[in-house]
């Protein structure tokens, strides 16, 4: 993540950035959750993670995963998998990464961290839970549930959040009444169109940069129903600190006259944008 511009454009709130990235589903480890440092303990890769709308986690891990074994309800600690818990349960963080879908030189763009208590879940519920995730998501892992893999459930006691905005602490509850921005799922096939297919757009836009911060290569960084974010990368590179001691790059938000719920709404607010009559390439152009 790169230090964002103070700005005062409107933005989503924190449980809305906090769903979208758990609905876009970015890479995703589980660690202890008394000590998330990289020292700590061993950091698992789930084969499948999948946050439910209202906040609980589904993890698919293989069969003889040490979480799956620390969770088999027998009693006792799971070792240095995580805090002494309850027979069956353990303490655990989910951390997904929101990572930008063009390829950055500083790829993430928010951190969302779930902590709460992990647990094994029976046949049946097991079961109930790839069925529904696989009427939202195609997810070939799913079918070899109970053929070598298991299905975890997370019950969430906590959010926090961490992007280009700052750090906030959600409620259980905060998270799950809020929705995703109605765009997430489909941002990253129209950025990465925009920036292979269309650069001219993209150089449109650059008008909009502050002036000194022109001069280097704008690239497409988000969208949401408030408006569009770009990425100014500097030719002195990420780790350059300019004279206040910063990152060379910086993240600019440019707001749309008012927040946008559909793709023909979203496309009149990029032609405005862009300063141009003609139809911009986008959603309305990828059907």
């Amino acid at each position: 993540m790169t230090r964002t511009r103070p700005h005062t454009p409107r933005t989503p709130l924190p449980a809305e950035r906090a769903k979208s990235i758990a609905t876009r589903g970015g890479p995703a480890v589980l660690m202890p959750a008394v000590n998330r440092d990289p020292a700590s303990g061993p950091h698992t890769e789930p084969v499948l993670h999948h946050v439910h709308a209202g906040g609980r986690a589904s993890i698919l891990l293989p069969d003889d995963d040490p979480l799956v074994l620390a969770v088999g309800g027998r009693s006792g600690t799971g070792g240095d998998t995580g805090a002494a818990t309850p027979a069956g349960e353990l303490a655990i963080t989910l951390e997904i990464t929101d990572e930008a879908p063009v390829a950055l030189r500083s790829p993430v763009r928010g951190l969302l961290w779930l902590t709460g208590w992990l647990r094994r879940l029976d046949t049946h519920s097991a079961r109930t839970r790839a069925v529904t995730i696989a009427e939202q998501r195609a997810e070939p892992s799913l079918l070899d549930l109970g053929h070598g893999l298991t299905m975890l459930d997370l019950i969430p006691t906590s959010f926090v959040l961490a992007d280009s905005e700052g750090t906030d602490s959600l409620t259980t509850q905060t998270f799950a009444s809020a929705s995703p921005d109605p765009f997430c799922r489909h941002e990253s096939a129209w950025l990465r169109h925009l920036e292979h297919a269309h650069p001219e757009v993209v150089t449109a836009l650059a008008r909009h940069v502050p002036d000194e911060l022109r001069g280097g290569r704008i690239r497409p960084l988000g969208i949401d129903r408030y408006g569009l974010r770009l990425r100014v990368e500097h030719p002195g590179g990420r780790n350059t600190p300019d004279p206040s001691g910063t990152t060379v790059d910086h993240d600019v938000r440019l707001a749309f006259d008012e927040p946008v719920d559909c793709r023909q709404r979203l496309g009149l607010a990029l032609r405005k944008l862009v300063g141009c009559p003609f139809q911009p390439p986008g959603p309305d152009a990828r059907g």
